[in-house]
């Protein structure tokens, strides 16, 4: 069996911060270092931090093709993995990029691209660091049109259904998965939404996408959130709507692992 990560099963008793529990509580955001909050749609760098501890050993590749703040590079600096990271927003590339940097270490690569992640050349991108492949993908894309994230067309904030949403974010899995190596992992972190007093449910819709496209689904992970920056300090407000309607609040996102076979 190929090994895909730095696990000492020898040691196995000494790793008590790896999560193997399908259910994620994580109390508050990893702030430290060059990690921050500001950006609207980041998630807590505790998810990258678990998942490339299972998946991936020093020295390998990750791809983030929805980059944002960064926060999946920072983890991989800190972590000793390469990475990539491809965001549609030259400013929001920027800014991460200045932060990024901070996170020095000399055993690991840290490349950002402006591009589109739907059609960019992914084999140009890699030969730029010299690789063919990557050894894991993780994606965390809008949560479909929830928060806008620009006025770009093909920022998948800005899909005008649910049917263009999934078929935007196939394209971009079919361009950035073609550089994912066989037998390696890739993962999702997606929210559901709720509109015209009905849910929609996205992550379960990107879940059946992948498997569409022949990945194996390894775990569904539940994580926890307590507030949004949209429901920030109006935990009242939202109760009293609940107990007046039909519906529960959102106090959790998925996380879908999936692995190439083909």
């Amino acid at each position: 069996m190929a090994k895909y990560n730095d696990l000492d099963m020898a040691k196995w008793k000494e790793y008590n911060d790896i999560k193997t529990d399908s259910l994620w509580m994580i109390e508050k955001r990893d702030n430290s270092g060059a990690h921050s909050g500001h950006y609207h749609g980041n998630f807590v760098p505790q998810i990258p931090y678990q998942l490339f501890s299972r998946y991936t050993k020093k020295g390998d590749w990750i791809l983030d093709p929805f980059m944002g703040s960064g926060t999946s590079l920072i983890e991989a600096q800190r972590m000793g993995r390469n990475s990539i990271g491809i965001e549609l927003q030259h400013d929001v590339a920027k800014e991460a990029y200045d932060r990024i940097v901070t996170e020095k270490n000399e055993k690991a690569t840290a490349k950002v691209i402006v591009a589109n992640s739907q059609n960019c050349n992914m084999h140009e991108i890699t030969n730029t660091v010299g690789i063919d492949k990557v050894q894991f993908v993780i994606m965390h894309p809008p949560y479909w049109d929830i928060v806008k994230f620009s006025d770009h067309p093909d920022d998948l904030s800005n899909c005008t259904s649910v049917e263009d949403f999934l078929s935007s974010f196939g394209k971009t899995v079919d361009n950035t998965t073609s550089v994912l190596e066989k037998n390696r992992y890739c993962a999702i972190v997606i929210g559901d939404k709720y509109a015209n007093s009905q849910i929609i449910p996205l992550g379960f819709y990107c879940m059946n996408l992948m498997l569409d496209k022949g990945f194996l689904l390894k775990a569904i992970l539940v994580k926890n959130f307590e507030e949004t920056k949209g429901k920030s300090n109006k935990q009242g407000i939202w109760r009293y709507r609940a107990l007046a309607s039909d519906f529960y609040i959102f106090k959790h996102e998925y996380i879908f692992v999936f692995k190439k076979v083909r």
